[in-house]
């Protein structure tokens, strides 16, 4: 069975390479623009795979990756976060939430610095979904 990944990012040539990329690799993409379409697709679609972005408009991947993580029907999902930020700024930021929120939010299964390597992106994905 062809598996869904969900791609979240606001940049479309992002969207478009990731896209791409996945087709050609056997995957089945579905995308969104910010984080806030990316929640209705995740709940809709039910992906095996979200790939998001942390700095968008409207909802940003930080509220997305954390209302995921608190939602039991789509908790188990694996997120790759692919981000212009630094993974030490993202880890920081969460912890200084958890804190805030007094919610212990579990770290993504994986965190690629943009821009993408599609080599890196691939060995990544298929590693979470074997």
């Amino acid at each position: 069975m062809v598996k869904k990944i969900l791609v979240v990012d606001d940049e479309q040539d992002i969207r478009v390479f990731m896209t791409t990329l996945l087709e050609t690799s056997g995957f089945k993409p579905v995308t969104a623009k910010d984080g806030r379409e990316g929640l209705e697709m995740a709940r809709k679609e039910k992906p095996a795979l979200i790939i998001m972005d942390i700095m968008m408009p409207r909802e940003s991947g930080i509220f997305m990756y954390r209302e995921v993580k608190k939602d039991p029907e789509m908790r188990n999902i694996p997120v790759i976060m692919v981000s212009a930020l630094s993974k030490k700024t993202f880890f920081h930021s969460q912890k200084v939430v958890d804190e805030f929120e007094g919610v212990k939010i579990p770290e993504p299964a994986a965190y690629i610095e943009k821009p993408p390597e599609a080599e890196e992106l691939l060995v990544t994905i298929r590693g979470i979904l074997a």
